[in-house]
């Protein structure tokens, strides 16, 4: 690349990753067994937050600058604590997601015996009827029906113990969408919702900005790795040409899946390389990227587009089935982030953890909505990408 962008903080070359732009079943019987661990408290120093960061939450979440901080810390211990919470529960474990109210981790379980044994972890627990496998295999038999288009996403929700299937309000009652439930719910235990619109990816035609571009389309990077940066599949083909937003050559779409998958890689080169930020529009100081750890269903979740710049919201769900007009795509998170066109491809970040590349979803940053990502550890997999981390 042959100069810096002048509209960035002096610190971020052109040539980094944000210089190129975006595209009713049985009920469960439940009882709460709280552990009595104080929940995590922040200190100075604890947690990756920025003055705009904290600002952002601030303005998305609500929050006061101490709640930001005592949450940013709540959430990297919870994290941290996942894998270590499915492993005590064994057998009977039934999902997680961090808590809000109490500042930790939630984990359901389907044997009462385990709850003391994830308490101990500084977990609370939660009893339920139905295992992680058993609404996996819900989840799985329902992927294998065909949704019709008012049927706009389903997932496993470890809080309702059900798959949760979520119907656009304007097509509840039509026959397809009835039909399509009722086969579903055949096939487990089920919850139905309803959205106020279907799921659209956010590719946008050529407009002005800060974009790279793959012909006409306009799209935003995601993540640095080594040798080029990750981004939705959508926005391109495998081989398509990529261009930076002065319209010079960065280099190629090296790998891309849509639908079934929605995430891509493309190659830097020409001048252009790679650093391990994701810009924050002068909203925020732009984010260091340290890390990949998976942020819980509840935690505090931002992201950067070329559009829309920069918004936070929460995870809401993960592992979700959503269903474009071009055809389905699995293993989603959702959340309550705004989006816009043109944002497609760009990062969903949680503190410093890279979380995955923005995919669609629906509503705008006006009036609010919510935007699913491909999870970004399922993009390095994949493709056999280092994530480029500070």
């Amino acid at each position: 690349m042959n100069a810096l962008r002048t509209s960035l903080a002096a610190t971020l070359v052109v040539g980094a990753w944000a210089t190129v732009g975006l595209a009713s079943g049985q009920a469960s019987a439940v009882t709460v067994d709280s552990s009595s661990a104080a929940p995590p408290r922040s200190t100075a120093g604890q947690e990756p937050a920025s003055a705009g960061l904290l600002a952002a939450m601030r303005r998305d979440l609500g929050l006061t600058e101490s709640q930001a901080r005592t949450r940013l810390a709540a959430e990297k211990t919870a994290t941290a604590l996942q894998d270590k919470a499915r492993r005590a529960a064994g057998s009977s474990y039934a999902g997680s997601w961090f808590d809000p109210a109490t500042g930790r981790l939630a984990v359901a379980v389907t044997d009462g015996r385990k709850s003391a044994a994830v308490r101990v972890l500084g977990a609370s627990s939660r009893l339920v009827r139905h295992s992680a496998p058993q609404l996996d295999a819900t989840k799985a038999r329902i992927d294998g029906l065909a949704a019709p288009a008012g049927v706009s996403s389903w997932h496993v929700d470890p809080k309702a113990n059900r798959v949760v299937i979520d119907v656009v309000a304007s097509a509840a009652h039509d026959n397809d969408v009835r039909t399509f439930v009722e086969r579903a719910r055949r096939a487990g235990p089920v919850l139905v919702k309803q959205t106020p619109e279907g799921p659209r990816t956010f590719a946008a035609g050529t407009v002005g900005g800060d974009p790279y571009y793959t012909g006409n389309v306009r799209c935003s990077i995601g993540f640095s790795v080594h040798g080029g940066f990750v981004t939705a599949g959508h926005c391109g083909q495998t081989g398509a040409a990529v261009s930076g937003w002065d319209r010079s050559a960065i280099g190629n779409f090296q790998g891309s899946s849509f639908p079934g998958d929605d995430y891509a890689w493309v190659s830097v080169g020409n001048g252009w390389w790679t650093v391990p930020v994701v810009l924050g529009w002068g909203t925020v100081s732009d984010q260091l990227v340290r890390g990949s750890a998976e942020a819980p269903i509840g935690a505090s979740i931002c992201r950067s587009g070329s559009t829309s710049h920069w918004h936070c919201g929460n995870v809401l769900a993960t592992n979700e089935t959503v269903n474009y007009s071009q055809g389905a795509v699995h293993q989603m998170t959702k959340t309550s982030v705004c989006a816009e066109r043109g944002d497609s491809g760009g990062s969903f970040i949680s503190g410093d953890q890279a979380q995955g590349v923005t995919s669609g979803g629906w509503g705008n940053c006006t009036s609010g909505g919510e935007t699913w990502h491909q999870p970004i550890n399922e993009i390095l997999n994949r493709y056999g990408l280092t994530l480029h981390t500070a």
